[in-house]
């Protein structure tokens, strides 16, 4: 959920702190959530697996937004804001734990079910920290809170990619690019992925402690959940702009993770870039700092009182062409042109959220369940962009999965320009999926 309380309590002393152990939730997902790139290029080497199989990685993270996020709102509700989150964190570390238990046996369908385990918690926290952001503090400032813990965010999923690829794409079986992966070599690159997993894990742990010793101050800010925060995300089914909202963010995040998956192989093959693994990996991170600065001047840009349905149109339009540019041309052209387009994504997720919420006529704790429902684009595009790569010659024509997602944002944009809003009694600005 991404709703700002209507009641907010009074700031108690800690507060501040509090708020910086909190921030650093959206830091952690952002920073777990990039490493999945990286990963599906480390997994389909040493598992010798087709891009479709190697996408399943996305699958298993993303399908968790699915299944997990109506659970999530329930467990909330049971246990409030710090002791939810916790759990949330002990579920990441667990999933971190299962990793190498799966890498030991030589079992890539446990890896899956470690990245489900994982993102699954990843979703409680998302429904807990939310709307928690806004409350810690006074009511004034809790859109700059919010936008200063997105921030965060962002920052977490460019520095992913440039600490992690250097762990999971160099050695073993990426030792001067081998072809033919020996027993050694494979064992080589297994415990660099236990390594990197586990001291994720460690992080989550860290986390955990802090938000621990900082509990009586976050339940004494944190608002109380109430029978609408524990809405089933179906009732929002009843408004055509809900529906419309949460087909937008299954088409946005499955257009932006189907790019930040499959960048690194895109930018390692002979055709585009023809640079080791490892260093396309790590040029990942300039797609997804691309969104952080995005975010910036995309929020200076809605400060100037240009309408957010007007930026969106721009920015998914010029998606789409830059889309168009990657599936036509390679090398630098086509590499730096998908690369941009991370700079392009940055205000999409919020402003599709908030245009959403503005105009549909459900309850907004409903309507914000089904667009974290919607979430599960990212399982679902990445897969047909697979099945596509593994039929091609070139990695260029998956790129047309994204041009057809951003070219239906572009409608909705457009039609949101147009379209009636209603109350947004309560909403505030959703943090980075």
């Amino acid at each position: 959920m991404t709703d700002t309380p209507s009641q907010t309590p009074p700031v108690t002393k800690g507060t501040g702190l509090a708020f910086a152990y909190v921030t650093t939730l959206f830091f952690a997902w952002g920073f777990v959530t990039s490493l999945i790139g990286p990963l599906i290029a480390a997994v389909r080497r040493v598992f010798e697996l087709s891009y479709t199989e190697a996408t399943l990685t996305t699958f298993a993270w993303f399908i968790a937004y699915g299944i997990a996020s109506i659970p999530a709102a329930a467990i909330l509700g049971r246990l409030g804001y710090s002791r939810a989150i916790i759990v949330a964190l002990v579920t990441m570390v667990a999933g971190c734990l299962i990793v190498p238990i799966a890498t030991l046996a030589d079992f890539y369908p446990g890896v899956l079910i470690a990245l489900f385990v994982i993102a699954s918690g990843v979703t409680l926290l998302q429904v807990g920290a939310n709307p928690l952001v806004a409350a810690l503090g006074s009511a004034k400032s809790s859109h700059a809170r919010l936008n200063f813990s997105q921030f965060f965010n962002s920052l977490g999923t460019t520095l992913g990619p440039l600490i992690a690829a250097p762990i999971l794409l160099t050695g073993g079986v990426f030792a001067a690019d081998a072809v033919i992966a020996d027993a050694a070599s494979r064992a080589e690159s297994l415990r660099s992925i236990d390594f990197a997993f586990l001291a994720v894990g460690l992080f989550f742990a860290v986390v955990a402690g802090f938000i621990f010793s900082a509990r009586k101050t976050i339940t004494a800010a944190a608002p109380v959940p109430t029978s609408e925060d524990r809405m089933s995300p179906l009732v929002a089914l009843k408004s055509p702009w809900a529906v419309f909202g949460a087909l937008a963010i299954f088409v946005y995040v499955g257009s932006e993770v189907t790019i930040g998956d499959l960048l690194t192989n895109f930018l390692h093959s002979p055709e585009i870039l023809n640079i080791p693994l490892a260093a396309a990996g790590s040029m990942v991170a300039y797609y997804w700092g691309g969104a952080m600065v995005g975010r910036l001047v995309g929020g200076l840009l809605m400060l100037t009182r240009i309408p957010a349905a007007t930026i969106l149109v721009v920015n998914t339009a010029v998606a789409a062409a830059l889309c168009l540019v990657v599936t036509q041309t390679s090398g630098v052209t086509a590499a730096y042109a998908a690369i941009a387009i991370g700079f392009f994504n940055s205000i999409m997720f919020p402003t599709i959220f908030t245009l959403t919420l503005e105009r549909s006529t459900a309850p907004v704790p409903a309507t914000s369940g089904l667009l974290v429902f919607g979430i599960i684009g990212g399982a679902i595009l990445p897969l047909i962009a697979g099945q596509i790569a593994d039929n091609s010659a070139t990695l260029n024509p998956v790129f047309f999965v994204p041009l057809v997602g951003y070219l239906l944002l572009v409608i909705f944009a457009f039609a949101a320009s147009r379209a009636r809003t209603h109350g947004l009694a309560g909403a505030g600005t959703p943090a980075g999926h």
